[in-house]
C-alpha cells in the first residue's frame, strides 16, 4: 500500500472504516482523547479529484480493510489519543505516541535507540548498538560500538554517522532533546562508521558535568537517518518548519512502518526485511500494529473486554473481576494486587505562579489534608502501595530506590494524609485565615482559590483531583476540579510560563539508568523553569539554590556513604518544602493483555525477563516475538 493512499483517503474513508470496525466489534467507534505527545492539527481536506470522484478511491478502501485480517494485527489501547500529524521523530508534536513516545524505557516499534533499558533488572540491552558502551578512565567519554547488521528501511547501513547528525540535529533546531541534552553532552562524534564518541560537558574542575545525562541518552534518543534528515532539512527554511514536518516520507529502522491513518485509528505494518531478525531470530509476530481512538476510559475498557483490544495500556479499577468475576480471559503481569510493577508516582504539581502557592503553608496544608487512602481506594482499586506502607520521599516503593535513602531522618517530615488538624494549624500558625466570614481562606487579604487540573477521561486521575479539592474544602481553601481534553491540557502544564493550571497532574518518568537522580532533577531543577515545551520536569517553575547543588553534586559522587547522604538530604527539602507531592503509586505503563486473539505474553515468574511495558518499550518490545495465536 503506498503510503501517500492514506493522506489521500483520510477524509473520505473516515465514516467507511469506522462501520467496518463497528461491524467487528462492540465498541462504537467513538472519536478519542488518548496518551499523544502534542495537539492534533486539522487534517487537510483531500486532493480536488478525489473529492470529484469518490467512488474512484473505493475499491482502495476495501483494499485497506481487506488486507488487514483480524488474526494479524496486535490492537492496542491507552496509547493513542487523536489523530495523528505526522512521523516525525525530531517533532514534539507529532501526536504520535504509538510511533514516538515513551521514556527511559522507550517506544521502539517504528524508531530505535541504541539500547533497550529493562527495568525488571536495571540493564541495557543492545538494539541498535554492539554490546555495552565503554567510559575513558576520567568518565568523560562513552564509546559506543554500532551493530553491524541494522539497517534503515530503505537498505541502507545505521552507521555512527546517523548517531553524530541527530545530535548535531536536536541541538542546531533546538528541539527538547537538544535543550535537555546541550548542558551535558557537549558532542557525539563518528571516528569511524561503526563507532560513536559521546563526549560529555566538562565543568571547571575538568570533569563531566554529568556523567548520568550521556547513559541516559543511549537508551532514551532514538536514532534517526542522516540522508532522510538532510532531505528534511532541504525542504523547509527555518527550524520551525523542520521540527513541524509531516515527514510521510520517514525512513526508519524498527520493526514497523507508516500504513494507514485517520482521526478514528492508526494502523502500523510490519517491515518484511527489518534487520532485527538477525538480532531476535525472526520477524515479530503480528504483521499490523493497530490502535483505535476511543473516546474516554470506559469506550476503551469496552473493547477490551470484547476482545477488540489486545494490549491495552489502562488504568482499569478492580481488574481482577475481569477474569474472577466474569470469567474473560484477560490478565495482568502480576496476578495478584497491585497487578503491576509501581514505578512511578502521578503527582500534583503547584504552579509558583499562581497567588498563595508561593507560601510553604499553603502547599504543605493542601498535601497534609488530602485523603490518600480514598485515592488508593476509590482511583486506584488498591492497585498501589499505601504511603504507610510505602512513606513519601522522592523514591519509588522499589526496594532498590527505598534504599537509596536514611528513612529514619526523615521520618518525622512524611505524613500519610487526611491530617484536617494538623493542615489547619498550619495556616492558623502561619496567619492565613478566614478574616471575612465567608468560610474562605485569605492570604494578604486575597481569598486563596484554586482550579485542580488533569485531562478528561482519564477517570483515575480525575479521581484523584476530586479528592483534592475535596480536602481543599475541609480547611476553607477553595479548589475546583477542571478536567480538559488532553490535547489541550498537554499544551498548558508543559509551558512554563503558564498561569491557567494551580494545581495539575503528571507522573513523569517511572525508572531508569539515572534514577533516583534523574527524579530528583525532574522535582527540583531550576533549568526547566520557563521553558516553553517542557515535559522534562519541575512544571511549576519551583526554585531551590540547595537542591541545583545537590542536583550537580549526585551524578559525580561515587562513595555510597555521601550519595546516601546528599539523596537524604534531597527528600528532606521536598518534604519540607512540598513543590509537588506523589498522590499515588503505579506502574510506568498499565499492561493487561486479552488472550482471544493472541497468548505468550509477558508475566512475572515466566523465565523470560521481559517487563510489562506493553510489547513496545524498552525491551518489553521482545515480548512480539513471543507472540502465537490462540486460534
Amino acid at each position: 500500500m503506498k503510503f501517500w493512499i492514506r493522506r489521500t483517503l483520510a477524509a473520505l474513508v473516515s465514516g467507511i472504516v469506522v462501520f467496518s470496525f463497528a461491524a467487528c466489534s462492540n465498541n462504537s467507534g467513538q472519536q478519542a482523547a488518548t496518551e499523544a505527545t502534542e495537539t492534533p492539527a486539522t487534517e487537510a481536506p483531500p486532493p480536488a479529484e478525489a473529492t470529484a470522484e469518490p467512488e474512484a478511491e473505493e475499491p482502495a478502501v476495501n483494499e485497506v480493510l481487506s488486507e488487514v485480517p483480524r488474526n494479524e494485527t496486535l490492537y492496542f489501547g491507552g496509547q493513542q489519543w487523536g489523530a495523528i500529524n505526522g512521523w516525525n521523530p525530531y517533532s514534539s508534536t507529532a501526536n504520535n505516541a504509538m510511533a514516538i513516545a515513551g521514556t527511559v524505557s522507550r517506544r521502539l516499534i517504528v524508531f530505535e535507540t541504541l539500547y533497550m533499558y529493562n527495568l525488571l533488572d536495571g540493564s541495557m540491552i543492545p538494539l541498535l548498538a554492539d554490546g555495552q558502551p565503554v567510559w575513558n578512565d576520567a568518565r568523560t567519554e562513552l564509546t559506543v560500538k554500532i551493530n553491524a547488521d541494522a539497517k534503515w528501511s530503505d537498505g541502507t547501513p545505521v552507521t555512527a554517522d546517523d548517531v553524530a547528525y541527530t545530535y548535531a540535529t536536536h541541538l542546531k533546531y533546538e528541539t527538547g532533546v537538544g535543550v535537555s541534552n546541550k548542558d551535558f553532552i557537549d558532542t557525539i562524534e563518528a571516528p569511524d562508521a561503526s563507532t560513536v564518541v559521546i563526549k560529555a560537558k566538562l565543568g571547571e574542575d575538568g570533569t563531566a558535568v554529568n556523567p548520568y545525562q550521556l547513559e541516559d541518552y543511549i537508551n532514551r534518543e532514538y536514532v534517526i537517518q542522516k540522508t532522510w534528515t538532510e532531505t528534511v532539512e532541504a525542504r523547509n527554511s527555518d527550524a520551525e518548519a523542520f521540527k513541524n514536518d509531516p515527514a510521510e516520507d520517514v525512513v526508519f529502522s524498527g520493526p514497523y512502518g507508516p500504513y494507514y491513518d485517520d482521526d478514528q485509528k492508526v494502523l502500523y505494518v510490519r517491515n518484511e526485511d527489518y534487520w532485527g531478525v538477525a538480532l531476535w531470530g525472526s520477524l515479530p509476530a503480528p504483521k499490523y500494529i493497530g490502535h483505535v481512538m476511543y473516546a474516554d476510559n470506559g469506550a476503551q475498557k469496552a473493547a477490551f473486554t470484547a476482545g477488540d483490544i489486545d494490549v491495552n495500556q489502562q488504568f482499569i479499577s478492580d481488574v481482577q473481576n475481569l477474569w474472577l468475576q466474569d470469567g474473560l480471559p484477560i490478565s495482568t503481569y502480576i496476578d495478584e494486587a497491585p497487578y503491576g510493577i509501581c514505578v512511578t508516582m502521578p503527582s500534583a504539581w503547584y504552579n509558583m505562579k499562581s497567588y498563595g502557592l508561593d507560601q510553604v503553608a499553603v502547599r504543605k496544608a493542601i498535601a497534609f489534608a488530602i485523603d490518600y487512602d480514598a485515592i488508593n481506594q476509590n482511583a486506584m482499586t488498591g492497585q498501589s502501595p499505601t504511603f504507610a506502607q510505602a512513606p513519601r520521599s522522592l523514591m519509588n516503593p522499589t526496594a532498590g530506590e527505598q534504599a537509596m535513602y536514611d528513612q529514619a531522618a526523615v521520618a518525622d517530615l512524611q505524613w500519610v494524609g487526611n491530617d484536617i488538624e494538623g493542615a489547619i494549624a498550619l495556616l492558623d500558625e502561619a496567619g492565613i485565615v478566614d478574616s471575612d466570614g465567608d468560610g474562605w481562606r485569605e492570604f494578604d487579604g486575597k481569598k486563596l482559590t484554586y482550579n485542580a487540573v488533569c485531562p478528561n477521561g482519564w477517570s483515575d486521575w480525575q479521581a484523584a483531583m476530586e479528592i483534592v479539592a475535596a480536602a481543599g474544602e475541609k480547611i476553607g481553601i477553595e479548589i475546583t476540579t477542571y478536567f480538559p481534553e488532553w490535547d489541550v491540557y498537554q499544551t498548558v502544564f508543559t509551558d512554563g510560563e503558564q498561569t491557567e493550571y494551580d494545581i495539575f497532574m503528571y507522573a513523569g518518568d517511572g525508572t531508569g539508568p539515572t534514577y533516583p537522580w534523574a527524579r530528583v532533577r525532574q522535582r527540583f531543577s531550576s533549568e526547566f523553569i520557563g521553558l516553553k515545551n517542557n515535559w522534562t520536569g519541575n512544571y511549576g517553575g519551583y526554585k531551590n539554590d540547595r537542591a541545583d547543588e545537590i542536583i550537580a553534586a549526585i551524578p559525580k559522587e561515587t562513595d555510597e556513604a555521601k550519595l546516601k547522604e546528599l539523596y537524604t538530604e534531597a527528600v528532606k527539602i521536598y518534604l519540607e518544602e512540598v513543590p509537588s507531592f506523589a498522590l499515588m503509586y503505579r506502574p510506568e505503563v498499565f499492561h493487561a493483555v486479552n488472550e482471544t486473539v493472541w497468548t505468550g505474553y509477558p508475566e512475572e515468574g515466566d523465565g523470560k525477563n521481559i517487563p510489562p511495558t506493553d510489547l513496545t518499550d524498552g525491551y518489553g518490545i521482545a515480548g512480539l516475538y513471543n507472540l502465537k495465536l490462540v486460534n
